[in-house]
């Protein structure tokens, strides 16, 4: 039976201290197996504790998404956008415009007692948007995801990865690497926020496409998985408004309480995802601190990363899809997979004919 509410204190601002009520400390998030017990409440707050430093760094001054499960990892699963009912005063909030041109207030993470309060309301894993607080359109933080598809695994993203490296090199970027959490890789690269989304958007479709280029038996950019193949897609989708990536340090909800792990580029290829727990990192990041302790300074430009887009948009390839939640956006292409589509019930602009 889960035991009674525990009071844990956590260091706030200023040298002061918040005091974090968690119910039901001992109530399972990850289930137990054979080999392991269950990674409780209470242990998901403390591996935030162990780890605030460098989690702080990653979410911290950024709006963010909680991911949230009703009964541990296994039960129900919604994401928070809007603060909760209950959230403490003292925990920050920025408004967001979204896809949709809705505006309304996100939280911010910026102190380590409000990531102990986001467990309190059940959340394992933690979505910061790639723009800071006071300009939460021009976006600081590119972001691409390295997605292996069936018949791909971890080693191809890492790859692909390496690959990705040297191109950011080559466009006045600096890539750091870290591992998705599950099969994939994701690679950051610090920008200076003088573009909105849209234009993050196609500098990574910019890349992306260079990418598959030099390597297109490894790498797709294609959106609709049936065209795909066995490849590892880059996700451009994710340097939109609103997307979910999990923040490095950040719990995932997979089997083996996962964590979305920094690793330096010459330690990727030895690695695999299973080494980065919830149980593991606290004594990796004390005995090797962060991979991505430099980050911040390391800023480049996405100019040059924009060239091979327009580039591209002069050999006549133009706009990708967008995510199915987003309105239809100019030059789209048609929002249907290509085995179903019939080219006679599409215009040139790619909207369906009435």
């Amino acid at each position: 039976m889960a035991s009674t509410a525990v009071h844990v204190r956590v260091p706030g601002p200023s040298g002061s201290e918040r005091e974090i009520r968690l119910t039901n400390p001992d109530a399972p998030v990850w289930p137990g197996t054979e080999q392991d017990e269950a990674v409780t409440k209470r242990e998901l707050a403390q591996y935030l504790l162990d780890v605030a430093e460098p989690f702080l760094r990653a979410v911290g001054d950024r709006p963010t998404t909680l991911q949230r499960f009703r009964g541990g990892v296994d039960g129900e699963e919604f994401y928070s956008k809007n603060p909760p009912k209950g959230t403490p005063a003292w925990i920050h909030t920025t408004t967001c415009t979204y896809p949709s041109g809705r505006r309304h207030p996100q939280l911010v993470i910026d102190e380590i007692g409000a990531a102990v309060w986001a467990v309190q309301m059940s959340t394992v894993t933690f979505h910061p948007w790639p723009v800071r607080t006071a300009d939460n359109d021009h976006v600081d933080e590119l972001r691409i995801d390295l997605d292996p598809q069936p018949g791909r695994g971890f080693a191809d993203a890492v790859a692909a990865a390496h690959l990705l490296r040297d191109l950011l090199s080559e466009l006045g970027l600096t890539g750091w690497a870290k591992t998705s959490g599950h099969r994939g890789v994701h690679v950051y690269s610090r920008i200076a926020p003088t573009h909105e989304f849209g234009d993050v958007r196609h500098a990574v479709i910019g890349i992306a496409r260079e990418l598959e280029r030099r390597d297109p038996e490894l790498v797709t950019t294609a959106w609709w998985k049936e065209e795909r193949g066995a490849r590892v897609f880059v996700d451009f989708n994710q340097a939109n408004r609103d997307r979910t990536i999990a923040s490095a340090y950040s719990p995932r909800a997979r089997p083996g309480a996962p964590v979305s792990f920094p690793v330096a580029w010459p330690d990727l290829a030895g690695v695999s995802p299973q080494d980065f727990t919830v149980r593991t990192v606290p004594a990796l990041v004390a005995e090797h601190g962060d991979a991505w302790a430099g980050m911040d300074g390391a800023v480049g430009r996405i100019d040059q990363a924009l060239g091979l887009w327009e580039a591209d948009c002069e050999r006549g390839l133009g706009e990708l899809n967008f995510p199915p939640d987003f309105p239809k956006m100019p030059g789209e292409p048609p929002r249907v997979q290509p085995s179903k589509k019939n080219a006679a019930n599409w215009d040139e602009e790619g909207n369906r004919k009435e």
